[in-house]
């Protein structure tokens, strides 16, 4: 088994508002060390051995579905998962 963790971010040149409204309630609360705050998501994928190219499904899902390619950019890691 593959355990796959998927990082979804907004690009740089999106504007992210729930980020700066973060920011914004860390200040209020007196950290105002905070320069910058951005929001994603992470996901964790468990995924069976097979024929199959892992890095091709991978790239197939977080394209198609699992971020928007106009706004979202993804990075991910694989993990062997070894059956105990």
């Amino acid at each position: 088994m593959y355990k796959v963790k998927v990082y979804v971010t907004l690009r740089e040149s999106v504007l992210d508002p729930q980020g700066k409204a973060v920011m914004s309630s860390l200040h209020k609360m007196g950290q105002s060390e905070v320069e910058d705050v951005r929001i994603g998501k992470y996901l964790e994928l468990t995924l069976q051995k097979g024929n199959y190219d892992l890095d091709e499904k991978i790239v197939n899902m977080c394209s198609k579905l699992l971020s928007n390619p106009v706004i979202e950019d993804y990075r991910y890691e694989v993990e062997e998962v070894v059956a105990q």
